[in-house]
């Protein structure tokens, strides 16, 4: 890891509010894998926003809103995530959404097949659409075209724009993890 943990007992007067929130939601939403120290550090991408809190308030308030608009099923978007996931090989990113993913009803071998950056066989429409969706933007290509429609008629236009908006959301997510070499847990 190439950032200091920050313990609470180090948190500036300017840190403890964005520190506060961020533990309150994730403690709230992110409680299938592990996102913070007994000691009350974050691990994850959470520390490395503490180390700049105005690009980390920016960051989380971007995940809150992604959190908090749901249009397409959790499944689908924990396909985005690990195709995202996969294609930066953000080893904290596909671990956490492994866990989410079984959670939600993906089997061991679809994921691991998505983690290895492969396209997993019997998809349902939509989930082949996630991941072309995840796997044309994460690669660095423009969307194509017959993709773009197909998302509009499968998910609608707010749909669509979650899926964008999500491959775009993790992608910061994996740089953040991959740039500060952020591990996965121990456990």
């Amino acid at each position: 890891m190439r950032l200091a943990p920050i313990t609470p007992q180090e948190l500036s007067a300017e840190l403890l509010p964005l520190y506060d929130d961020m533990k309150a939601g994730v403690n709230a939403k992110y409680n299938l894998f592990t996102t913070m120290r007994e000691d009350g550090v974050f691990i994850g991408p959470w520390n490395a926003w503490l180390h700049e809190p105005q690009v980390g308030a920016a960051i989380w308030n971007t995940m809150k809103a992604m959190t908090s608009f749901f249009v397409v099923p959790n499944r689908i978007r924990q396909i985005v995530i690990l195709v995202v996931g996969a294609s930066f090989s953000a080893a904290y990113e596909l671990c956490a959404h492994g866990a989410v993913a079984r959670k939600n009803g993906l089997s061991d071998q679809f994921i691991s097949t998505l983690v290895s950056g492969s396209r997993p066989e019997g998809m349902t429409d939509e989930e082949a659409l996630a991941y072309d969706v995840a796997h044309a933007l994460s690669t660095g290509h423009k969307l194509p075209d017959d993709t773009f429609r197909c998302a509009i008629a499968l998910l609608g236009q707010r749909g669509t724009n979650e899926l964008i908006y999500l491959v775009g959301h993790y992608c910061f997510v994996s740089v953040t993890l991959n740039g500060f070499d952020i591990p996965v847990p121990a456990e």
